[in-house]
């Protein structure tokens, strides 16, 4: 069996349709449903069982559409509300089923969570994840992120003989040091909220697609998947996008291989 990573949702904090949105894309969104969008989240499956990333406030959609009735563990990536605000449903999940989660986290990440939901871990268990980890046969190592206006964010690279990828929901205006985390890469999932926003660069915390392409042609990942988006993205238009560069999609299932 080939590993592959679920992309259980793609879109941005506020996800798509907006409530009080009537602009092409959140009507359609209603409609047909092409640029319906979850908040951002994915799943690891492997031979020896699955791993989370990330548990926002659509967990319980994206539990059901994966026809799951408990998680036991996960990874968090940061302590956004629509990274982390299915901690309180999960912890619910485990106390019908008598089964503790277990929550791997970085340290400063961990305390923020504690403060938001000090009651969650008479349910989860807490393991700092700074110095990385093993899930299968994968090695897990984290990277703190610039997540710009937002503060940070985590990455998270995974590696196992024969393919490396990372998971970067939440990044942008990177330096080298943080570079060097995604290079010699075969897959790159990264954070896009837009294929070009028209803010200021240093008032925002997410890179647009065109910027994430020029990164890409630094650091040269074999495949990057664009996540994270807005409603500013609509997956009927034909971006010019090179052949290694896809947009992510609701339910999409990316084989971990070359």
């Amino acid at each position: 069996m080939t590993d592959v990573l679920h992309i259980l949702g793609n879109g941005d904090s506020m996800g798509v349709p907006r409530v009080y949105c009537d602009c092409e894309v959140c009507t359609e969104a209603r409609t047909e449903g092409l640029n319906w969008r979850l908040r951002s989240a994915a799943y690891l499956e492997t031979e020896t069982g699955g791993l989370w990333i990330d548990i926002g406030p659509d967990w319980a959609s994206q539990m059901e559409a994966m026809g799951k009735r408990s998680m036991p563990i996960a990874l968090l990536t940061h302590a956004h509300f629509d990274h982390m605000a299915g901690l309180p449903e999960w912890a619910d999940c485990c106390r019908w089923t008598g089964e503790k989660g277990i929550l791997y986290a970085p340290r400063e990440v961990l305390v923020l969570v504690r403060d938001r939901y000090p009651w969650l871990e008479n349910q989860l268990i807490y393991r700092e994840a700074d110095g990385g980890t093993h899930f299968g046969e994968w090695t897990i190592t984290t990277r703190k992120v610039c997540h710009g206006k937002n503060g940070y964010s985590y990455a998270y690279r995974f590696e196992k003989p024969g393919f490396a990828f990372v998971y970067c929901p939440d990044a942008i205006n990177l330096g080298e040091e943080e570079k060097a985390f995604l290079r010699g890469l075969d897959l790159l999932v990264l954070g896009t909220s837009y294929y070009k926003e028209e803010f200021d660069f240093h008032t925002r915390s997410v890179y647009d697609m065109t910027e994430a392409l020029e990164l890409a042609e630094e650091i040269k990942p074999r495949r990057i998947y664009f996540t994270h988006m807005s409603h500013g993205v609509d997956v009927r238009t034909a971006y010019p996008l090179p052949d290694h560069a896809s947009l992510t999609a609701r339910g999409m299932r990316i084989p971990l291989s070359i």
